[in-house]
């Protein structure tokens, strides 16, 4: 199926992490991956398909098997397949041996009195050592960032100013417009924090009872609750709404074309997504060794310059054009005003804020 490059379909985002209750070339190699045993090894890895399927085959795909002998095969799921994982370990099917997920989706996988992924076992890797520690755990090793961050058309102004913040965005006189919101927990909740004043550091553990009392304040002046990225973007394209939340995967590619929007950095919610490898697979070794290699700067740059993600080796932008730069979340200057995704947050509470934010939407 042909797939519009300017349409990047966001990444997995944490929607249902408990999905079975509510889916370089040259790169030098230990010696002890280049064995003729390792070479005929073939690995199959869950995606999030469309271009991401695309762009992984071209920058990490194909050049891990010219530099190894190591086919990688890319199979598409949809959301983040925890059910699929579990299912897959518990019945022995051993249908994936790796699945890209989120941090939290790693955590929900891995802790507990049966982990379903294997530990990387990286932590010496020379690439791998460089990524920062909040891009790292135990089970997985980030090599890409999204976000959600708020957009807006460029004629709100408030005076000279344009909105910078989520207090802006809840700030309806100051910056009038009409306004979308996600119509899901994840994400708002953290927004509608930090529109009450919540510092950036002080999101987790969210405080539930303040973020709908927040909530409360920005609902009447909610004009569209979207349920999908492609939604969100055709409404500010459109120009049907002023403001929203959005995922960069989906308003960068309309803004490097022209349209006329701009995001703020100030308070964007980010995490990681990794390669976990599925526990007590048959080609385990080899899907560590495709690990460390998607940690190489110049195969992450390759990714960052094509999809609308953040590197998490920070050479990486070295091989990055500076414009491009700019507008990815791992950017140093955009980092440091985001919100890193609590791992162990969401899996813990989302029945919780799913059921109390689908009773709010409807009173």
């Amino acid at each position: 199926m042909a797939h519009d490059p300017k349409k990047i379909p966001h990444p997995p985002r944490r929607d249902f992490i408990r999905a079975s209750v509510v889916s370089v070339t040259g790169l030098v190699m230990p010696a002890i991956w280049t064995s003729s045993k390792a070479a005929s090894k073939r690995v199959v890895v869950r995606d999030s398909g469309g271009v991401y399927t695309d762009v992984y085959t071209r920058a990490l795909y194909k050049p891990f098997q010219a530099a190894t002998g190591i086919e990688v095969v890319g199979v598409a799921s949809n959301a983040e397949p925890t059910a699929q994982v579990r299912s897959i370990v518990e019945t022995g099917s051993k249908t994936w041996d790796m699945a890209e997920l989120s941090f939290p989706a790693i955590y929900f996988l891995s802790r507990g009195q049966k982990p379903y992924l294997e530990p990387h076992q990286l932590s010496k890797d020379a690439a791998v050592s460089k990524i920062p520690a909040q891009f790292i755990d135990p089970y997985a090793v980030g090599h890409n960032v999204y976000t959600t961050l708020m957009t807006y058309r460029t004629d709100v102004r408030k005076g000279n100013a344009s909105p910078s913040s989520w207090q802006d965005f809840w700030d309806v006189k100051g910056f009038p417009g009409r306004r979308a919101l996600r119509k899901f927990p994840f994400d708002t909740i953290e927004e509608a924090l930090m529109a009450s004043g919540v510092t950036p550091g002080g999101v987790y553990p969210c405080d539930l009872d303040k973020a709908f009392r927040s909530l409360d304040k920005i609902k009447p002046n909610v004009d569209i609750w979207w349920t999908s990225g492609a939604q969100c973007e055709q409404l500010l394209q459109s120009g049907e709404v002023a403001l929203a939340s959005t995922w960069l995967a989906r308003v960068l590619p309309a803004i490097e074309s022209g349209a006329p929007l701009a995001v703020s950095w100030n308070g964007h919610v980010y995490g990681p997504q990794a390669f976990g490898i599925l526990k007590g697979g048959d080609n385990v070794d080899a899907c560590r060794r495709f690990v460390a290699f998607c940690a190489d700067p110049k195969r992450q740059a390759e990714v960052a310059s094509t999809l609308a993600v953040g590197p998490t080796h920070p050479d990486a932008f070295k091989f990055i054009d500076a414009a491009r730069a700019k507008n990815l979340p791992t950017f140093p200057d955009n980092l440091r005003r985001g919100v890193r995704i609590e791992p162990s947050y969401w899996p813990a509470h989302q029945d919780a804020a799913i059921e109390r934010f689908n009773d709010w939407i409807l009173s």
